[in-house]
C-alpha cells in the first residue's frame, strides 16, 4: 500500500466521489488510474460506499473513507479496507481510533482553533473545509503566518478553474473535489 502522504505531494489531487453503485465506484477508479492518480476518497453518504471501498481495496489506487463521523465508521471504514480515513470536521475520538488502528487521518478543520487541536492530536495534515466560503486562498494563506507546519488539503467549493490558486500556495499539499472524479467518468 502506499503512503497517503506520498500520494498526495506527487498527485496534488484528492478526488472524492460518491458512488451510486459499485460499478460506478470501479468506472471512476478506472478513469482516475488511466489519467495517473493514486488515491481516491469515497464518503460514506450512500449505501455503496463501504461495498465500493472493498470492492477497490487492494487494486492500484489508494482508497479511503471519508465523511467519517464516529469511532465506529472508522472501523466498519478500515475493515471493508479503506487504507486512510477523512473527515468534514476536528473529531478527537476518530483522530484516536484512527491512531490506535495505525490508520492514516485527514481531520476536517475551520478555524485556527481547530487547526491548534489538531496539531495537539499529532495531525500536521488537514482537510480545510468548506474552503471557498471560509475565504479561499486568502484564508489559507492567512494560516500559514501561525502555522508554517501544518500542510492543508482544501475541500469544499474548490474548482478546476481555481485548483492552480489554491496548489500556488506552499502550505497546500492538495487539492480535494468531487469534480475530479467527474472529469475521470467523462
Amino acid at each position: 500500500m502506499s503512503d497517503l502522504w506520498s500520494l498526495l505531494a506527487r498527485d496534488r489531487r484528492l478526488p472524492l466521489h460518491s458512488p451510486a453503485s459499485v460499478r460506478d465506484a470501479e468506472q471512476v477508479a478506472e478513469g482516475l488510474t488511466g489519467r495517473g492518480l493514486g488515491v481516491l476518497e469515497v464518503p460514506l453518504r450512500t449505501g455503496a460506499a463501504l461495498p465500493s471501498i472493498a470492492a477497490l481495496a487492494g487494486g492500484p489506487l489508494l482508497v479511503g473513507a471519508g465523511t467519517v463521523l464516529s469511532p465506529d465508521q472508522v472501523d466498519e471504514s478500515v475493515s471493508a479496507g479503506a487504507g486512510f480515513v477523512v473527515t468534514p470536521g476536528l473529531s478527537l475520538p476518530v483522530v484516536r481510533r484512527c491512531q490506535e488502528l495505525g490508520v492514516p487521518v485527514l481531520p476536517g478543520v475551520a478555524t485556527p482553533t481547530e487547526v491548534m487541536a489538531a496539531l495537539a492530536a499529532g495531525a500536521d495534515v488537514v482537510k480545510l473545509f468548506p474552503a471557498r466560503e471560509l475565504g479561499g486562498p486568502g484564508y489559507l494563506r492567512a494560516l500559514a503566518g501561525p502555522f508554517p507546519q501544518v500542510r492543508l488539503v482544501p475541500s469544499g467549493g474548490v474548482t478546476r478553474a481555481d485548483a492552480q490558486d489554491y496548489l500556488d500556495l506552499p502550505n497546500v499539499l492538495a487539492v480535494s473535489g468531487s469534480w475530479l472524479c467527474e472529469e475521470a467518468a467523462a
